[in-house]
Formats: C-alpha cells, structure tokens, sequence
C-alpha cells in the first residue's frame, strides 16, 4: 500500500513539476505576451478608461439637469377644531344703499336690540393629513459660474491625455524590462555554453596529464593543478545553469508563463545588421508630453481657483403638483404650480482669501514649469549617455571579439607547444583562463550593446 501511495505521489509531482510545455519564442513574441499580460500596463488601460468617463461627466455640466421630487405622507391622526354659533345681528339697506344695523330700540344701558336675528350652529372643523403627497420636476442650469465649469472640463482632457501618454510611458518601461529578461537569457545561455567548453578543454588536459603521469612523464604536483582548473570550470558550469534557470523563470513571469515553462530562444549574439543612433530630440519621449500637460493641468487650477471668488448665475424652472390636507374629508390643495428662480452670488469680501489663494495656484503653476525645465534637462542628458553607451558597446563588442580570437589563436599555440615540451602546463592553463574570459567578455559585451539599444531607443522616444 505504501509503495502505492508513493507512486501515485511521485506521478502527481512529477505532472506539476515536469511537465512542462516547450516553446520557441522570439523577442517581439516575448514583447508581445509582456504587453498584454503586464499587471501594470492593465492599470494603465483602466486608468485611460476612468479618465475618459471623467471627461464626459464634467461635460455634462454644460447642460441642464433634471429632477424629479415627491413627498408623501401617511398619518392616522385627525385635529379638530369646533367654531361656537349664536345669535348674529341683522342689517337692512340704508338710504344710500348701504347696509345698516336692523335696530329695534337702544336700551338705558347703551345695548342695541335688533328687530331680528339669526342664529348659527357649532361648525365643527375636522383636519386630516393622511395621504397627503407633492410631486414636480426642476430643471437647473448655470449661466455663468466664473469660468469653474470650463477649468473643470478641460483639466479633465488634459487628465485623459496624462492617462494616455502614461500609457505610452508604461508600455516602453515594460518592453525595456522585457528585453532585459530577454537578452540575460540569451546571455546566460551563451556563457554556459562558454563554461561547457572551457571544462571541455580542461577535462582534455586531465586525461593528459593522467596519461603522463601513469607513464611517469608528468609529475603529480602537475595533475593537481589541472585539477584544481577542472573544479573550477565544474563550479563555472553549475552557477551558468542556475543562472539560466533564474533568467528562465524571470523571463516566463514577465510574459506571464507559468515559471515552470520550458523556453528556448532562437536568437543568439549575431552582430546587428544596422545600429541607429538617434538625434538627440526627447520630443517623442511620452514623459516630455506628460510635463507639457502638467503645465497645462496647473495652469487650468488656478482658473478653477480665481472662478470660486467671481460672481456666479444660474437659473432653475420647477413645475409642482401639491394634494393633501383634508378639511370634513375633502382636500384644501389639489393643483399644480409653476415656478421660475434666477440666482445670483457675488462675493464681496473674503479678507484676501481669494487674492491668497490664487497667489498660491500661480506658485505651484511656477513650480511645475520649473520641475519641467529641469526634467528635460535631465533627459537631455539621459538621451546623450545613451548614444555614448550604444558607442561604448559597439566598441567593445568589437574589441571582445577581436580579443577572443587572439585567446583562440593563443591557446592553441600553447597547446602545441605544451605537447611539443616548449611551454610548461602553467603557461598552457593561463592560455585556457585567457580564452575562457575572453569568450564571457564577448558575450557580455554582446549582451550590453542589445540593452544599450533598447535604452537607447527609450531615451529617445523610439520603442
């Protein structure tokens, strides 16, 4: 049962563990996968989106709003209120018309007694509020508010445009950060292929120093030193096949692969065909746009600003329908109403609020032009190192190569001349040391010129 329970385990491990899919894949494959599986290029994307949406919420404010109200109410109580009656006083039509009090005889007292009189009942008045509702419609719309709802609307272009050029700026970061994990790849693949054939070379010289050495042609002390060189190329070789299965990993996460994903690279350090060196303009760079829009956003707050402390206008229209309160169970208001209000808000004094707060906006406005004039500076600059890089490295891949050629031709000179007695084995073991840095320095001279290209092209508002 054991011995099931551990096959079945073993089966299971090795189905998540080493099955892994195979795949070429080339740069722009690589770029490609990165793009649309970047974390933060789907930020980007979204922040585009909500700054979209803001813009055509603040365009709505150049247009009328409409609301409904209603209220209703539901109560069970009931008020009363009861008028007491009596006997009224009468009047009859004078001479000249008008009315007169119906007067029989005044008494000794001064009280009237009238020939007649009416007699009224209690009333008896019953108020309810049950059911009682309002309902209307209301439409507002400004007229003038100082220039605040103009400022609004085109800092949120602006703030669409910043989320655009953002994304522009993202995506160059994310291709750079690809083809990092691109060409170490291939760089870590050639130097263990540089390992492999250096611990070859050393391996060769141990069989023939052993050789020697069971003949009694070559001393011990001799064998020992190959094989301290041998030990070395081993532990040469294990960290280049770490190294490559870090820059695997690396590279699978950033294109979004499982880690585990087998990845093999068709390209290797073939000497480009053309290298363009760009001018120096950062005009195309997205952060040399990004600044330019900042201004511009600043520039638009400090009308935001000054708008708060103009006078404003605005105009609202409200249709209403009132039902409610019952007298002896009928309503006292079932009809409609229209109304129209034209509101006016001049600010008069605000013991320099106003003139402060603008000052202030004015100043951050100073301050952002000035952070603008000294980023282009430094990108300026960053674009200069960049062309002088692509240089270096030009340079030295040509040097690295040439070198290597010469360690090739030297190390087999010494080897002949080892086999032949005329050299001595330290002499012959510098030479394989020699071609061995040789070809690292090749790769890695190869490896900076295509990163020193891609850094260039961002600098440059190429990529």
């Amino acid at each position: 049962m054991k011995r099931i329970i551990y096959s079945i385990t073993t089966i299971l491990l090795f189905s998540v563990y080493g099955l892994t899919a195979q795949q070429t894949m080339t740069l722009e494959q690589c770029r490609e996968m990165a793009l649309e599986n970047n974390k933060q290029m789907a930020i980007a994307a979204k922040t585009s989106e909500k700054a979209s949406t803001d813009v055509k919420a603040y365009r709505a404010n150049y247009f009328p709003k409409f609301s409904l109200t209603g209220n209703y109410l539901f109560s069970d109580s009931e008020s009363k209120l009861t008028l007491p009656g009596g006997y009224l006083p009468t009047f009859v039509p004078g001479p000249d018309g008008t009315l007169v009090p119906n007067i029989l005889t005044t008494l000794p007292s001064g009280e009237q007694v009238f020939k007649e009189y009416a007699y009224m009942p209690d009333t008896e008045f019953r108020f309810k509020l049950n059911n009682s509702y309002t309902a209307g419609i209301k439409a507002e719309q400004p007229l003038f508010m100082g220039g605040k709802i103009a400022a609004a609307y085109e800092m949120a272009k602006i703030g669409h445009e910043l989320a655009e050029l953002n994304g522009d700026l993202t995506r160059s970061e994310v291709l750079v950060l690809t083809d990092e994990a691109y060409w170490t790849y291939v760089k870590v693949c050639e130097l263990h292929k540089v390992a492999r054939q250096y611990k070859g070379v050393v391996n060769e010289l141990l069989r023939n120093v052993q050789s020697g050495h069971e003949v009694g042609m070559v001393q011990r002390n001799n064998v020992l030193k190959v094989q301290v060189k041998l030990n070395e190329a081993e532990l040469q070789l294990r960290k280049a096949e770490n190294a490559i299965r870090l820059a695997r990993m690396n590279l699978c996460h950033i294109v979004g692969l499982p880690l585990t994903t087998e990845i093999t690279l068709p390209d290797s350090f073939e000497t480009p065909d053309a290298i363009t060196v760009f001018q120096a303009d950062i005009t195309k760079r997205p952060e040399y746009a990004m600044l330019d829009k900042q201004v511009a956003l600043k520039q638009q707050q400090t009308r935001l600003v000054r708008s708060e402390f103009l006078p404003s206008v605005g105009v609202a229209a409200m249709y209403n329908y009132m039902h409610g309160l019952k007298m002896n169970d009928k309503p006292m208001f079932d009809n409609s109403s229209f109304a129209a209000v034209i509101s006016v808000n001049i600010p008069l004094f605000q013991w320099g609020e106003g003139r402060n707060k603008i000052r202030s906006a004015r100043t951050e406005q100073k301050i952002t032009e000035l952070k603008q004039a000294d980023a282009n500076e430094k990108m300026e600059l960053e674009l200069m190192k960049s062309i002088n890089d692509v240089d270096e490295a030009t340079l030295e891949v040509a040097l690295t190569q040439n070198s290597l050629i010469e360690a090739e031709e030297n190390l087999k000179t010494h080897k002949d001349m080892y086999e032949t007695g005329m050299a001595t084995l330290v002499d012959y073991l510098e030479a394989q040391t020699a071609w061995q840095k040789a070809g690292s320095d090749c790769v890695n001279a190869n490896a900076a010129l295509r990163l020193s290209l891609t850094k260039h092209k961002k600098a440059a508002g190429e990529l």
